[in-house]
């Protein structure tokens, strides 16, 4: 693993961010087929055991696509076990073009974005072992993409943020509640259209709900929802194209990641 950052859970404490338990965490970059091996299998864990979706490329307790060849792997391991516990994948646009596209574009139409998406990298395949569900990882692997970013020197960040669907699409429709308004107040925003649109018009549900952890960071740090939600049937949820632009990210996060 190309080493990008560590935390000890003695040193390091910044008020207001989560901090890792155990005996601290180490952030990187996967650079051998044994972590990639090593990362699908903490997939398999979360997806498939945990959330029960179903991928057809799934095999021998590993999660992999095509698309993990193009992409670059970030990885959380516990420093004294070396056991990953965390994991986003990106694809640039370079690798995305000899990719034949971002996997976005399995769910949606992104001539919406028209020249945007030479300064785009791609994130997905997020997950965090579910003990370290504490804020810890993900702020880890938040640093770890706006370090890629800035490496690359791209302005944005797409990604599709899954709600789960098992609550009669409650969550969802407060997401979409919340989208719309914003998508109304700003017109210029990028619009992406699914191929596969889940029928927002059942999304009028009552019941009390709240945005998801993740979709709400994404919301906190800056990202804009520019579309209606995909239907995503391996993983029954409802996808929401999101959008960051790094030049108008929320202060305290470009403070936090250094990218002031």
């Amino acid at each position: 693993m190309h080493e990008l950052a560590r935390t000890q859970p003695e040193t390091g404490r910044s008020a207001g961010w989560p901090q890792p338990t155990a005996g601290g965490l180490a952030l990187g970059l996967a650079r051998s087929n044994e972590e990639l091996e090593a990362i699908q299998r903490l997939r398999y864990q979360v997806f498939t055991e945990e959330m029960n979706a179903v991928f057809p490329d799934t095999a021998d307790g590993l999660d992999s696509d095509r698309y993990d060849a193009w992409c670059e792997h970030l990885m959380v391991q516990e420093i004294d076990t070396g056991r990953v516990v965390g994991t986003y994948r990106l694809l640039s646009p370079a690798n995305a073009k000899s990719a034949g596209g971002y996997y976005s574009e399995s769910e949606f139409d992104l001539a919406g974005l028209g020249d945007l998406r030479r300064e785009i990298v791609e994130i997905g395949r997020s997950c965090t072992h579910a003990d370290y569900r504490n804020g810890a990882v993900i702020m880890l692997l938040w640093s770890g993409i706006a370090s890629v970013v800035r490496q690359l020197d791209l302005r944005y960040v797409l990604g599709c943020a899954s709600v789960s669907l098992r609550d009669d699409g409650a969550a969802a429709a407060e997401v979409w509640r919340r989208a719309r308004d914003t998508m109304a107040a700003h017109p210029d925003l990028p619009r992406l259209v699914p191929h596969h649109r889940y029928p927002v018009e059942r999304l009028d549900s009552v019941l009390p709900a709240r945005v998801p952890a993740l979709i709400k960071g994404y919301l906190k740090a800056g990202a804009q929802i520019c579309g209606e939600p995909a239907w995503d049937p391996d993983f029954n949820t409802a996808d929401f194209p999101v959008l960051l632009d790094v030049e108008r990210m929320d202060a305290r996060y470009r403070r936090h990641f250094g990218m002031v």
